[in-house]
């Protein structure tokens, strides 16, 4: 049984690992960076907001602004999705994108865009604020999160 749960716990632990860096190899952050990163963007979630803004600069829309509300609703859905293998979206009140797979926040951003229903949402002129995330496996499959609201 104590076996059991400390399986169980390293699997928790190990879906929770944020994917801090691009390449093409994407790795995990230190817990510590995890706790420093709930305030602050972590690069790739940088990413993500940047080309999405570079999408919405396109059309001729406003760039979204940084929700913490809003990251940290991401992260904890993109967490959620990480940990139970399942790509499902939030019961929160937000528009959202989803995704897995992808290797790099370029290539997701790419990915909602040829995407009817996720483009709508990154080039929704009503929206003005995001929140973002990508979580990953043990096995380097990235789940992926951006939440918008007005």
């Amino acid at each position: 049984m104590v076996t059991r749960v400390i399986v169980c716990a390293l699997v928790f632990l190990s879906a929770t690992v944020v994917c801090a860096k691009e390449s093409t190899t994407p790795h995990g952050v230190e817990p510590k960076d995890v706790v420093k990163a709930k305030w602050e963007l972590l690069p790739i979630e940088k990413n993500i907001v940047k080309y999405t803004n570079q999408q919405r600069k396109r059309y001729g829309l406003h760039p979204l602004k940084i929700d913490r509300q809003l990251v940290g609703s991401a992260r904890e859905h993109a967490q959620w999705m990480t940990r139970n293998r399942t790509l499902q979206h939030t019961r929160r009140a937000v528009a959202e994108n989803i995704a897995m797979g992808y290797s790099s926040s370029e290539s997701v951003v790419r990915g909602w865009m040829n995407s009817s229903g996720h483009r709508a949402n990154i080039l929704n002129g009503g929206y003005t604020r995001i929140g973002v995330a990508a979580y990953r496996t043990p096995n380097g499959t990235i789940y992926w999160c951006q939440q918008f609201r007005r």
